[in-house]
Formats: C-alpha cells, structure tokens, sequence
C-alpha cells in the first residue's frame, strides 16, 4: 500500500540519518505525522494519541503507537518492528518508549533529536514523556525532517501536480454552483464531492468558504448562508492526492462586480505574478515577500493586505496544509528547484466590505517557477 518505492524510501532514511550525523543525533523521536508518512508510508489520525517513531542512526525505524494503528501501519507504511503500548487507567505510554529505547541501545549518554514543533505530541504527552526519560540527552530536532521534505522527488512532484488537477476541477465545481440564491453547503458539497470522485484525499484543514461580510475572512467558521444577487464568496481550498496538496484561492462575484473589487483583482493579479516571477532558485523566501509589499502597496493597500503572503506545501495532515515555511519579511529560507509552495494575495477592506483574494500553487523549476493550475486569474462573476 505505500505510495513510494522501498527505494525512496531507503533514500528518505538515509538523507535523515546523514543530517542526524551532521548534528551529532543517535537518535530521533518522530511524533509529527509528515515525518512518519514521509519517513515510511505510516498513513493514520492516530497521532491525536501517543505514537512515537524512534529512528536510530544505525537499524531501522520502530514505530510505538496503540494496537488501534498496528493493522494501519502495517497496511500503510514500511515499517516492520511495530511496538504496541497498552490503554489502561493510570498507564504511561512514556514508560514503554523508555523500555524501546534500551531495548535499541539508544537510553543511557545518548543524544536524541526530539520534534516539538508538531500538532503529534501535545503539552500534556511531553510531560509524561520527560518525567520518565532521564539519561538521554534531549534536543530541540523539529527542523530537520522538515528541511529535508522541501525538495521534492519526481514522484513527490506528480503528486503535487494531481493535487493541482484536483484543485481546478473543484473551482470549476464551485463556479457551476455559485449564482445567486445558492447555498454554500451546496458549494462546498460539489467541491469536495468533485475532488473524492476524481479519487482525491480530504484536506490537511477545512475548506475556506465566506460570503458577505464572511467573505472578509481567511478562517473556516461554522453555519452557511445563501448567497444574495450581489454577492462575493471567498474560497480557499485544496486538492488532495496521497496527502500531496496544491492549495487555491479565488473570490468570486456574484452580479456585477463594484469598482472596488476590480480595482482590488486588478492588483491582486499584479502581485501574484510579481510574486511568482520571484519564485525562483537562490531567492529567499523574504525577496518574494517583498515584491507582495511593493505591488499591493503601490495600489495603497497597506491597511488591507496580510503580513505574509503564502508557504511551503506537501504532504501534510490535520489540523493544517500548511509547512511551516512561509513568506514574510525577511524570511531566509532559501529557494530551490523542486520545491512547491502556495502564494495567495488577499486583499480584505472592512470600510467598503469589499474582498479580493487570489492564489495558487506553483512548483519551482531551474529557471523560476510553473503554476500547478489552468485556471483563470482574471475576475470570476456568476
């Protein structure tokens, strides 16, 4: 069942135990799902429990989750050392990896790179597991799986280009659907619908929907309205293929457009191809920002536009598509060819009530970048 041949996946475990040698690791504790998936295959939600993947620097991973994901892990991943904690009251699944852990010979003066920074190993696990663990030395490793996820692999980027496929056609879903009177679970239905027919995933996060006033947000919130005869709906959504995403973003007219949202569009579409002209090799992430700032700005936007304008994108699960990467002011991480990442220029003024937002997602090449869409950046009207 993964998705990857046995030898990407070779080559995945050893680019991360080369860059645990670089920074002097024995060892990593895995708990943020990309990491698993990217490491393994392993494909679950269990990671709202407990679940470590221990990785020495020499012998293979050894995944520790519930006997709730034993079957998964074997159906999805790689792995062949799967370790079981047991649920009970009172019990401490923090004193089963310390067990692993001398089982691996990775206990007494070991140094193990830790990842802090994931939505896997929440506030409360890190307590239990730091009350147990007391021999290892531990360290701060959340960037280094991240890092080597950046640049994608030819079969990474075929993913990557289906999640684009997967994000025009739900577009084309939500223009069919949206007029006047329509509701926007309807809209949301035909989107997500379009993208599970296709053979698509569900989404690291929820579909972004706002009409109205709610078309001023860049947030999911709960309860759906229908759309008026002059209206404007903000999507932000994404195709999903193997966890692979390709995000979007559009703001569509419902009636005739009012000279704010085309003066809006008009700018928006500016810095968005400012942005992407950017988008290339040897580039900080920061310099794309910028161009975001001196176009926008240059229309007097300042107080209507965001302080980033868009990030890294993969293969990510709940709650978000996000990497963490992301386009800022002076932001230096630097760009390579065959990386993806997703820029969305978002323009919301609360005075006039007006929004205009516009983004997708691009695949950098040796040269500058590639739009992973088809579709339309001029103004979309129903």
């Amino acid at each position: 069942m993964p998705h990857f041949t046995h030898l990407e996946y070779a080559d995945r475990i050893a680019r991360t135990r080369a860059s645990m040698d670089e920074q002097g690791l024995d060892g990593m504790l895995l708990f943020a799902p990309e990491s698993h998936y990217w490491l393994t295959g392993y494909d679950t939600f269990g990671f709202v429990f407990f679940q470590c993947m221990v990785v020495p620097r020499h012998g293979e991973p050894v995944l520790l989750t519930r006997s709730a994901d034993l079957r998964q892990a074997k159906h999805t991943s790689i792995l062949s050392d799967i370790r079981i904690w047991v649920d009970g009251a009172g019990v401490n699944p923090a004193n089963d990896l310390k067990a692993l852990l001398k089982d691996m010979g990775l206990y007494k003066r070991k140094r193990l790179g830790v990842e802090f920074d994931t939505q896997g190993l929440t506030a409360h696990n890190w307590r239990m597991v730091e009350s147990v663990l007391k021999r290892p030395e531990l360290i701060d490793a959340s960037k280094l799986i991240p890092l080597l996820r950046l640049v994608k692999s030819p079969a990474e980027i075929a993913f990557a280009r289906k999640a684009g496929e997967l994000s025009d056609h739900a577009l084309d879903a939500a223009i069919e659907m949206t007029h006047a009177g329509a509701h926007e679970g309807a809209i949301l239905a035909a989107m997500q619908g379009e993208i599970f027919a296709r053979g698509g995933d569900y989404a690291g996060n929820e579909f972004i929907i706002g009409s109205g006033e709610g078309a001023l947000l860049c947030r999911y919130f709960s309860g759906r309205r229908r759309l008026d005869p002059n209206d404007q709906l903000t999507l932000e959504w994404s195709g999903a293929w193997r966890r692979y995403h390709a995000p979007m973003m559009n703001t569509l007219i419902v009636g005739s457009p009012r000279p704010e949202h085309e003066r809006m569009r008009e700018a928006t579409r500016e810095a968005l191809l400012a942005c992407e002209a950017a988008l290339k090799p040897g580039n900080a992430m920061g310099d794309v920002f910028n161009e975001h700032v001196r176009i926008l700005d240059k229309y007097g936007y300042r107080q209507e536009r965001l302080n980033a304008c868009g990030y890294s994108v993969g293969a990510r699960f709940n709650p978000c598509w996000m990497d963490s990467q992301m386009f800022f002011e002076g932001a230096e991480t630097r760009i390579e060819e065959n990386m993806t990442f997703f820029l969305h220029m978002i323009l919301m003024d609360s005075e006039t009530g007006a929004a205009q937002c516009l983004g997708r997602t691009s695949l950098v090449t040796a040269s500058g970048c590639e739009s992973l869409s088809r579709s339309t950046l001029d103004l979309i009207t129903t």
